[in-house]
């Protein structure tokens, strides 16, 4: 019986890991036909074989371009792959891509179709995948299919596809090894009481901050009688687009908002006096890793609140009843998710952890992209030159194009609009941006809040992503990607809300071929 099974359902992060074959399973050999030429990877056997125990489902996805140029035939490349199963021990998938380079096919990384076909195989979400490989398009193909892409570099790993990959690994066991600490983060604890109580959630912070908890308040809310949300004024508007949540109130953390008003006594006595009425029986407190949840906690004891969860480093002393840590790695909706698992609130096996809204779902997707070009960190935004260039090749590659922004944004939304696109600056609230992206292609946006609006709808992202913050913990959750700009800029991991370099070089310097490259990859495996 597989671990999985034994654990009554619990699956973790991943149901599937990926590999890639050459220089990943097996030492690379160019043109390989000989069986005889095979020759495992150092530790290959070890890990697969931990990956294989814990209920892992196992695949292999792999270019062999020798076929199709002629230089190998398909039976003699199968014959290698029957030597590696029987040195490796059963597979559950093969998928490989015979084609050239030339044929345009859309199964060759860093397309995702060999990844999207594994998981289809395999009766599961590419989101649920991890893809092992040691080249920089094994991870591309992995954020387009939207599974999780694990680095293990060899010879052949360059050094900017190591700098750009979101994880990895020096070996193959140790990849499994984090594969497998990650599963155990959504492990559940005991729960606070035997019957279903009153669940305060707090996550004070952007709009983009409150839809990374979504899956975990789904979670708190499978098991709660009632899940209230307690958040600051930007991330209202999200609050109430999330299933599970019975109300949002709405407070500003003085210890947690970008621009803190002072404490004020009767604000804090007025938020302790609704948390009473509201009969609170216990809280989570979701947090990013700059933020402590302490303060709050403090609150909600003087509240009367009996049970609080939180992540913390310090000292919680009697503010805390479950105290929590993370992988400073982790994606920002798998360490919320990890903390609900630990207060006793595990995400139900049905639901597959993405992101999602009460937005009704669209039935038929356009080809229309979207252009997002602001951020409420002007370091994080595209740079107004580079977005207007961005929105003119778009138009010119045949797309309609729509270009969106807030009330205080309308200047650059027209500026970049000009007279080839749709300028819908000031003209959206969050919910009818998010009805606007469940019908669009894709969405091309900097590192901020619609970027997770997109992945709720099931929308493609084309990431710009400033380095300024870790890309693994902030990126597209759970949705097609590709990530555009330097990943080892100068701001790397600063993170700075305004760019002190001259020319915003992480972002400026893109070319917009790429941007529709990009649109075009996602937009023909869109989900």
């Amino acid at each position: 019986m597989r671990r999985a099974e034994i654990d009554g359902g619990f699956t973790g992060m991943f149901d599937a890991v990926l590999f890639d074959r050459d220089n990943t399973l097996i030492r690379e050999v160019p043109r390989i036909s000989d069986p005889d030429l095979v020759v495992p990877m150092p530790g290959v056997r070890a890990a697969l074989d931990l990956l294989r125990d814990a209920g892992l489902r196992i695949g292999v996805v792999s270019h062999q371009s020798a076929v199709g140029f002629g230089f190998v035939s398909r039976a003699q490349a199968e014959a290698v792959d029957a030597r590696i199963e029987a040195l490796l021990g059963p597979f559950d998938t093969w998928q490989t891509c015979w084609h050239t380079p030339a044929d345009g096919c859309a199964c060759r990384k860093p397309a995702p179709g060999l990844i999207t076909a594994a998981a289809h195989g395999l009766g599961i979400s590419p989101h649920r995948c991890v893809m092992v490989g040691d080249l920089g398009t094994d991870l591309q193909a992995a954020a387009a299919a939207g599974a999780t892409g694990l680095l293990v570099p060899t010879g052949q790993t360059c050094v900017a596809e190591a700098a750009a990959a979101p994880y990895r690994a020096p070996s193959l066991l140790a990849a499994a090894e984090w594969i497998l600490a990650r599963r155990q983060l959504l492990r559940p604890g005991p729960p606070g009481a035997d019957e279903p109580g009153n669940v305060l959630a707090v996550r004070a912070g952007s709009a983009g901050d409150v839809l990374l908890t979504g899956p975990a308040l789904r979670a708190l809310a499978a098991r709660a009688r009632t899940v209230s949300l307690l958040t600051g004024p930007p991330g209202v508007p999200a609050g109430r687009l999330l299933p599970g949540v019975t109300r949002v109130l709405e407070w500003c953390t003085p210890w947690a908002e970008r621009d803190p008003a002072p404490v004020d006594r009767s604000a804090v006595d007025g938020l302790i006096d609704t948390v009473r009425c509201w009969q609170i029986d216990e809280a989570v407190i979701f947090t990013s890793s700059a933020q402590s949840p302490l303060p709050t906690a403090l609150l909600l004891r003087l509240a009367g609140v009996g049970r609080i969860s939180a992540i913390c480093e310090d000292y919680p002393g009697s503010l805390l009843d479950v105290r929590h840590r993370a992988p400073d790695d982790l994606p920002e909706a798998h360490r919320a998710l990890s903390l609900a698992a630990a207060a006793g609130y595990p995400l139900p096996a049905a639901d597959d952890g993405r992101l999602r809204t009460v937005l009704a779902a669209k039935g038929t997707r356009t080809g229309r992209v979207v252009v997002h070009p602001g951020a409420s960190a002007s370091a994080r935004g595209l740079p107004r030159k580079v977005a207007v260039e961005i929105v003119r090749e778009l138009a010119r590659s045949g797309r309609e194009v729509l270009v969106t922004g807030g009330p205080d944004e309308t200047d650059l939304t027209a500026e970049v609009a000009g007279d080839v696109a749709g300028d819908l600056g000031g003209q959206t609230d969050l919910a009818a941006l998010g009805r606007l992206l469940a019908g669009s292609a894709c969405l091309v946006v900097g590192n901020t809040g619609p970027a997770h609006l997109a992945a709720a709808v099931g929308t493609p992202v084309v990431s710009m992503f400033a380095p300024t913050v870790p890309f693994a913990r902030w990126g597209p959750h759970g949705v097609p990607h590709v990530r555009l700009g330097d990943p080892d800029a100068p701001c790397r991991d600063t993170r700075a809300l305004t760019c002190a370099q001259p020319g915003h070089p992480c972002l400026g310097e893109i070319d917009p071929a790429e941007v529709v490259a990009a649109v075009e990859l996602l937009a023909r495996t869109r989900p």
